[in-house]
């Protein structure tokens, strides 16, 4: 199956707070757009993935990715107003719509691959972070409408809403996302991208 991946980011300014206590903010922001770059760039690299929608407000990452992917603006509304957007520029008839965080800077292709040939299985699936309560990748077949629930518990919030929880293996780079600084050690350990690793 082929795919449209979203991908949303906040504007680096309000992103990973965190972090704050161990990074400065001009860190912390930097820190927010390589990974989202990292991430953005993996997904590109992805064979099954035929298009990259990134929504953001962030002027800098902007003007990094114009050309290179398909740029929405974000509408407000939080972080599922902003996967709504994208889910409406993405939606193909040929084409899964998947949702992946933007804070992913360990992401593989070949992990990505996996976990989207995995959700080509059914209707509406989600793949859990490392903890296994929030979500890194919501996705759906072509046709299906994704019910975005993303947040606190956002893992039992999208199984309530009909999507299949993913077995994907602990180890894979795809739930292995950033929002506190043990989540730094633990993506260094797997090998970031160069966005990131320039930053760290």
């Amino acid at each position: 199956m082929r795919w449209v991946v979203v991908v949303p980011v906040k504007p680096a300014v309000d992103g990973k707070t965190r972090l704050a206590g161990v990074l400065s903010t001009p860190a912390r922001e930097g820190l927010v757009r390589a990974m989202a770059l990292d991430t953005i760039a993996a997904a590109v690299a992805t064979t099954e993935v035929v298009r990259v929608v990134v929504v953001t407000a962030d002027v800098p990452l902007r003007t990094l990715l114009a050309g290179s992917v398909d740029l929405v603006d974000e509408p407000g509304g939080g972080l599922n107003g902003a996967v709504r957007a994208g889910i409406d520029r993405a939606v193909r008839s040929d084409a899964g719509v998947a949702v992946l965080l933007g804070d992913l800077p360990a992401l593989r292709p070949d992990d990505l691959a996996d976990a989207l040939s995995m959700a080509s299985a059914h209707e509406r699936a989600f793949v859990a972070d490392a903890d296994g309560t929030g979500t890194t990748l919501l996705a759906a077949s072509p046709g299906v409408a994704l019910q975005p629930r993303f947040g606190p518990g956002s893992a039992a919030a999208h199984e309530l809403a009909g999507h299949v929880r993913l077995a994907v293996v602990a180890t894979s780079t795809v739930r292995r996302d950033v929002d506190v600084p043990d989540d730094l050690i633990e993506v260094a350990r797997l090998g970031v991208g160069p966005a990131t690793r320039a930053v760290l």
